[in-house]
């Protein structure tokens, strides 16, 4: 892969707000270290998805600030954006701690774009008291992300519940029907609560991208 063929947005913050992400999942460690290479020069954010840890060894020591987020399965070079609390605040829900490596991506993305976040994990609705003792907190948050597998119902119950923008995020978790996320998916998309905003499977940074044009919107 030569500097040819890359093909970089470098003007998408200027033009949408947000930078060009790179997916990662299906790049090589060369290509990923072309992509980083191209927009830490240029003075870009550099953030990177969907990296696994073989990959994220490979790239050690390749850039000054090189940062695994495991949790996330991200790398970032550079420093995020400076937060910017005049936007608001995005609150990241999810049914339960098998869901969380979605929200750390979709936090990861708000953060590093200099968005606050609040995350509160383990609020699905098995256990609807949870989610009704976090109500209070809801209030402070401008857009709502709410992750879950199996049925997928937590964001339709929240969508009942807050005013606020609801991003629904389909999770690949769940037995048998479950689909990967399919029936989640469909679950969110065939919702009666009005207003919902549904993303693809596992979409953390599609939701979060969602999130800030919600945001900027209204600045």
């Amino acid at each position: 892969m030569t500097n040819q063929e890359v093909r970089l947005d470098l003007q998408r913050r200027s033009r949408l707000g947000m930078v060009e992400v790179v997916w990662g999942e299906d790049k090589t460690v060369p290509q990923i270290t072309e992509c980083l290479q191209r927009l830490n020069s240029s003075g870009e954010l550099a953030i990177v998805t969907r990296v696994d840890s073989l990959k994220a060894r490979e790239l050690e020591g390749a850039f000054d600030s090189l940062e695994f987020h495991s949790k996330a399965r991200c790398l970032t070079v550079g420093s995020p954006a400076e937060l910017k609390p005049e936007l608001g605040e995005v609150a990241l829900l999810s049914g339960g701690t098998s869901d969380f490596e979605v929200v750390a991506e979709a936090e990861l993305i708000l953060r590093w774009h200099g968005i606050q976040t609040k995350v509160l994990l383990d609020v699905g609705v098995a256990g609807l008291h949870r989610l009704l003792e976090q109500l209070e907190h809801l209030k402070k948050a401008k857009v709502i992300i709410a992750c879950a597998g199996m049925e997928g119902s937590l964001p339709t119950v929240l969508s009942g519940l807050v005013p606020q923008p609801v991003i629904g995020v389909p999770v690949s978790i769940g037995y048998g029907v479950s689909s990967g996320g399919r029936t989640a998916l469909e679950s969110m998309l065939a919702s009666c609560a009005p207003g919902l905003v549904v993303v693809n499977i596992d979409n953390g940074f599609g939701a979060a991208m969602a999130a800030i044009r919600m945001l900027k919107l209204n600045a």
